[in-house]
């Protein structure tokens, strides 16, 4: 198959700078296979290290780092802030603290528990209702001694505290 030498150049120079470049090429292509087997039993080090998935995940609060919700431990709705529990101990959270279920992965479901917190995602987020501004601008008015509703602009403190000022004179809203 590769005995034909008219693909082959008839000069001693020639053949010997073709070989140089194929053992160079050689070189270059074990390196990159040496350089792949490391990575892969990099890999395969790496996968047999791991920790194993927990059953059960409780999220955390990231300011205060209070319990938000009961996960199951492959749940993609768990937040950042995790610590793996126990079936018995998750079970424990969701029947006497409060803590909700998450509502994608059903913890209480597959703990059969039933008749827990409700599965919203409102009582994951733990917000108060919001009130639209302008039903809460016209409450704040109605509530403040000082002149009458037109004349008001209400606004948020520094502290987060709702707070009304006179509109300047000549200017109504």
């Amino acid at each position: 198959m590769f005995d034909n030498s008219r693909d082959l150049p008839d000069d001693l120079e020639r053949l010997q700078t073709l070989r140089i470049w194929h053992a160079l090429w050689l070189e270059r292509i074990d390196r990159k296979a040496a350089e792949l087997r490391r990575r892969q039993a990099q890999e395969e080090r790496g996968r047999a290290s791991r920790p194993p998935v927990p059953d059960w995940i409780l999220e955390l609060s990231r300011a205060t780092g209070h319990p938000l919700a009961v996960h199951v431990g492959d749940c993609g709705m768990a937040g950042r802030r995790r610590r793996p529990v126990g079936q018995d101990e998750a079970r424990r959270i969701l029947a006497t603290t409060g803590v909700p279920a998450c509502p994608i992965c059903r913890p209480d479901t597959s703990l059969h528990i039933a008749g827990l917190a409700s599965p919203t995602m409102v009582a994951l987020v733990r917000r108060p209702p919001r009130i639209g501004r302008r039903s809460q601008a016209k409450q704040l008015r109605s509530d403040h001694p000082v002149g009458d509703a037109k004349s008001l602009i209400t606004c948020n403190d520094r502290q987060g505290r709702r707070t009304s000022t006179p509109l300047p004179t000549g200017r109504r809203r």
